[in-house]
């Protein structure tokens, strides 16, 4: 009584000559370039950083003072592949993974 009949609309007939791929491809233009502005801030900075850390971890040297990821400071007195060995006092030394040095110091940072 209060409510009034629903007819369903046709759908308008397909332009000719390729319309709706245009139609596509604009669609489609916002989520690329959202991926390439997602790329230059996210992922290609955290690449370039990995990076570093790598060769920074491979150019450790004997008698390098480092600071390690559980918050140790001390210099490094052996060398291995996976492990290397810090005094992190006179005549205390401690072995670590190579992975846990987060950042070498500058000489003479540690006294």
């Amino acid at each position: 009584m209060f409510i009034s009949t629903a007819y369903a609309q046709t759908a308008p007939a397909p332009a000719a000559g390729g319309g709706d791929m245009m139609s596509s491809l604009g669609s489609m233009l916002p989520l690329l370039l959202m991926f390439v502005v997602l790329y230059f801030v996210m992922i290609r900075p955290q690449m370039k950083r990995q990076k570093e850390a790598r060769a920074m971890l491979e150019a450790l040297a004997k008698g390098d003072e480092v600071a390690t990821a559980g918050g140790l400071l001390g210099k490094i007195t052996q060398l291995g592949e996976q492990y290397l060995t810090v005094e992190i006092a006179k005549g205390v030394e401690v072995q670590l993974q190579r992975s846990a040095v987060v950042q070498v110091l500058p000489k003479g940072a540690i006294k």
